[in-house]
């Protein structure tokens, strides 16, 4: 495999976990907010980190490819794992969050949450699409020998 057509599925499958984080953010920030329910709440705060991680993966995986020059003359290849320790830290902060919130709701019980039908849509769209998602990624991660977001 040439190393264009590498990195032209590597950016692939890159691309489309930022497609699919848009839209699980979107839908599970809206039923979220609608339902008031914290684990879906959680779980959009959770597809925002995804979608940060697979921006800061798109983008590394393109400059990890570029061939070594006169400043890098090993080459790019670390920017992945840069970008695998951010995503770690967004991943810690989203954490705190969660819990923060979990236990402000504990103390507060007045919290009221509305369950409805969309809840399970959101929930049950959200394992299909990240399913799916995460076989594309670690395909091409096991494929192209990637530190970067397709180690799941």
């Amino acid at each position: 495999m040439s190393h264009t057509q590498a990195q032209k599925e590597k950016t692939t499958a890159a691309g489309s976990s930022v497609v699919a984080a848009i839209g699980l953010t979107s839908f599970k920030l809206v039923i979220g907010l609608l339902t008031n329910s914290l684990g879906i709440l959680a779980e959009a705060a959770h597809s925002a980190l995804d979608l940060m991680a697979a921006i800061m993966t798109f983008f590394a995986v393109r400059v990890a490819d570029k061939p070594a020059d006169h400043e890098h003359p090993f080459g790019h290849g670390k920017v992945e794992n840069v970008s695998a320790l951010f995503e770690t830290l967004l991943l810690l902060a989203t954490s705190g969050w969660i819990i923060y919130e979990a236990a402000h709701r504990l103390r507060t019980p007045e919290t009221h949450v509305e369950v409805s039908i969309w809840s399970f849509i959101v929930m049950g769209t959200s394992v299909v699409i990240d399913v799916t998602r995460s076989r594309i990624l670690l395909k091409a991660a096991k494929k192209h020998n990637s530190q970067s977001r397709f180690n799941l």
